[in-house]
């Protein structure tokens, strides 16, 4: 077998899985139904959970600022958030983040014994890769229904630069694990303005696609949130639509399976946040009901509506969720109808709309995540600058949004 490449039991294995969790009608399928009649919306397509703060790195400017404080969801919570989300809103996928999920441990349970517990669902993790061991990833080879994206810098001197010393070498070996589990995996980048070319480069992409055998990448330009928020490694907007042309052009050429967070708005139909239909939720290890891991103020806590006899429907009504939601309706997102105002390419209205963003917490009084989110809500060169961000980008895509999606059929 080519090195980096899965065999074809395991191909047909995986395969099965996904198409049984994704497309084949579930037991669930009357919650859409009966979603819809309450709410007359769709309901949310997948939920994010970040089921512990505790991380064994330290990464610079961490969008989380995880540490090795052990915040953490109880297993009971968080068993129940992902069987609430099937029963209510008949999700598909859970996305796991952090933290370092595989750090995760609560009454004598894992992030895989979560994984184990629900075989009808499709898990991606976000992981830094220094906890995948071999057995481990034997056991998610058993389960099937797992895929782990590995976060990277770059190449060797850039991850070892932001992640640690022998870093990069300790997730190579974590993916050669997978590989050897017959598993398919993929990477996670955060894309500064220092690493804004390497990330593309064919060096890179051969690297970890043909000599890795990494079956995607997800790009998150970086934003400044969490650890020490910077916005001189943020790309510029002029970056951004630069990465913006190479990565298309990658994908047409090389056929590789690439997705830029924020970029690739138009390939989900604007911002995902907030419950959208089609969209998601983010929940945090405090039980913090966030519209999106990267807009940090919460519409409120999942231990209290519990307490209180609710779940999660009833944090999904939040007038703050509600309030992005109707925003992303009168913006024209998840519209058929293209038109010029509803430009897919600047998706995000905490990057992209920020004095929009600073309104909704204004009217709502969201609870900050952490104290850097805090501390953010009353700095105005902050709000400032991401303002102007965003007026820049608008500047340069607006004429790329009405030549290359509108005058197209």
């Amino acid at each position: 077998m080519k090195k980096g490449f899965v065999s074809l039991p395991v191909i047909r294995k995986v395969t099965a899985l996904w198409v049984k969790a994704l497309f084949i009608p579930s037991r669930q399928r009357h919650a859409v139904k009966n979603f819809k009649e309450q709410y007359h919306r769709a309901p949310p397509w997948f939920l994010a959970i970040s089921p512990g703060r505790g991380c064994n790195l330290r990464c610079p400017g961490c969008y989380s600022s995880a540490d090795g404080e052990d915040k953490k969801l109880s297993w009971h919570v968080l068993n129940r958030l992902v069987n609430e989300a099937r029963s209510l809103w008949d999700i598909k996928v859970v996305v796991l983040s952090g933290g370092e999920p595989l750090a995760y441990q609560s009454e004598g349970k894992s992030i895989i014994d979560l994984v184990e517990s629900h075989p009808d669902l499709m898990f991606l993790m976000f992981t830094n890769g220094t906890l995948l061991t071999e057995p481990i990833a034997a056991r998610l080879a058993e389960l099937g229904n797992l895929t782990a994206a590995f976060s990277v810098e770059g190449m060797r001197h850039r991850t070892d630069q932001r992640r640690g010393s022998g870093i990069f070498d300790t997730v190579t070996a974590s993916m050669a694990n997978m590989r050897r589990a017959g598993l398919p995996f993929g990477i996670s980048v955060t894309v500064t303005r220092d690493n804004v070319e390497e990330v593309l480069s064919g060096e890179f992409l051969d690297y970890f696609f043909e000599r890795q055998g990494a079956f995607y990448a997800f790009y998150f330009q970086y934003m400044p949130i969490g650890r020490k928020p910077d916005f001189e490694i943020m790309p510029t907007p002029a970056q951004r639509i630069e990465f913006w042309k190479k990565a298309w052009r990658i994908i047409e050429e090389r056929q590789l399976f690439l997705i830029d967070f924020w970029n690739h708005g138009t390939l989900v139909k604007g911002c995902i946040a907030a419950g959208r239909g089609g969209g998601y939720l983010h929940v945090d290890w405090n039980g913090n009901v966030m519209p999106c891991v990267f807009a940090p103020y919460s519409a409120g806590n999942i231990h209290e509506i519990y307490s209180k006899g609710g779940n999660l429907n009833n944090l999904w009504e939040a007038p703050f969720l509600e309030t992005i939601r109707k925003w992303q309706d009168s913006y024209g997102y998840a519209e058929q109808e293209l038109s010029p105002q509803a430009n897919w390419l600047r998706p995000c209205p905490f990057r992209d709309h920020h004095s929009t963003f600073e309104e909704w917490i204004g009217a709502h009084q969201p609870e900050p995540e952490d104290e850097a989110a805090g501390e953010a809500l009353l700095d105005t060169v902050y709000c400032q600058r991401l303002q102007q961000y965003g007026k820049d980008f608008a500047d340069l895509c607006q004429n790329i949004w009405e030549k290359e999606y509108l005058s197209h059929p």
